[in-house]
Order: C-alpha cells, then sequence, then structure tokens
C-alpha cells in the first residue's frame, strides 16, 4: 500500500549508526539550550543536623573505647588466689577391713 506523495527510496531502508548519533547530538544540544543559565546550588550543610551528630557519635564511640581499653587492663583486675593444694595425710585403718570389703563385694 502506497501512500500518495512519498517517495520510497532504497538507500533510506536501513537506518545507519550515524543517523542515531546525530539524532542524539541535536536532542543534547537542544535539551543544552532551553535549560536555564543559572544553575541551582545545592543547600549548605546545618552544622546542627549533620557535623554536629556525627561528632557527638564520634566523641561517644572514643569515650567508650577508652573506658573498654582502662577496664581491660591487666593492673585493673583482682589477683587470683592461689590454689591450695591438700597436704597428705597418712591414713589409718582398722584390722580386717580388706576382708570386710573382699566379703562386701561378693556378696
Amino acid at each position: 500500500m502506497k501512500r500518495p506523495g512519498l517517495t520510497e527510496s532504497h538507500a533510506d531502508k536501513w537506518t545507519r549508526a550515524d543517523d542515531y548519533v546525530e539524532a542524539m547530538a541535536r536532542k543534547r544540544s537542544f535539551r543544552r539550550g532551553r535549560r536555564q543559565s543559572d544553575r541551582t546550588q545545592p543547600e549548605t550543610p546545618r552544622m546542627l543536623l549533620s557535623t554536629l551528630p556525627f561528632l557527638a557519635l564520634l566523641a561517644l564511640l572514643g569515650v567508650l573505647a577508652v573506658a573498654i581499653m582502662v577496664l581491660a587492663f591487666p593492673g585493673a583486675q583482682p589477683q587470683q588466689k592461689p590454689q591450695q593444694v591438700a597436704q597428705k595425710e597418712q591414713g589409718v585403718a582398722s584390722k580386717g577391713w580388706f576382708q570386710e570389703a573382699q566379703r562386701d563385694f561378693h556378696h
């Protein structure tokens, strides 16, 4: 189906990459031309909302680290008591204890 007034050329059936690049360049230059000339600058950071909480957190972590180091220092720990070894005592058994143990074991 042919439309009146349109001519069909064989060379334009396949679009080349150069055509895409040129169209993108035209689009970009058009956008740049229509953009406002004065750019808006970002808002300056507020001390109370951004920097101060960061510094407070950093100081708190520093104090916590120093407190852990002081508490973990070996001089702050109590000394361990030396273990007492039981003294050897010479035991005395009544006569016939071995025979009684054998009799109880076999019954």
